[in-house]
């Protein structure tokens, strides 16, 4: 079970985007994630007359690792680990540590 998912809102803890919020737009593996606004590149892109693209320069979102964000805690206005829970049916919940509230995804 992830413990960081698409749609999450996180907070980065580390790095040049530090104190940053965003939102996971997509897993792009086990450990590295894409966040809306952060680590966001320079591309230089040819122009590709098929696509009718242009060509320039062009802001990219790259992935960064699910190491260096934690997931937003609402309620503190922090940022917050993960932890599993085992529910009485069986199931398992992603829960914050500091409270042991469920995570609403």
């Amino acid at each position: 079970m992830n413990k960081i998912r698409k749609g999450d809102q996180v907070i980065v803890t580390t790095g040049r985007d530090k104190g940053k919020r965003g939102t996971v737009v997509q897993r792009v593996d086990d450990e590295r994630i894409v966040v809306e606004g952060v680590n966001v590149a320079k591309k230089h892109v040819k122009p590709n007359p098929l696509k009718g693209s242009t060509g320039g320069v062009v802001d990219k979102t790259m992935p960064i690792h699910q190491s260096n964000v934690a997931i937003y805690n609402a309620a503190t206005g922090k940022g917050d680990r993960v932890g599993i829970k085992l529910q009485d049916d069986g199931k398992k919940v992603r829960v914050y540590k500091s409270s042991g509230a469920e995570i609403k995804a």
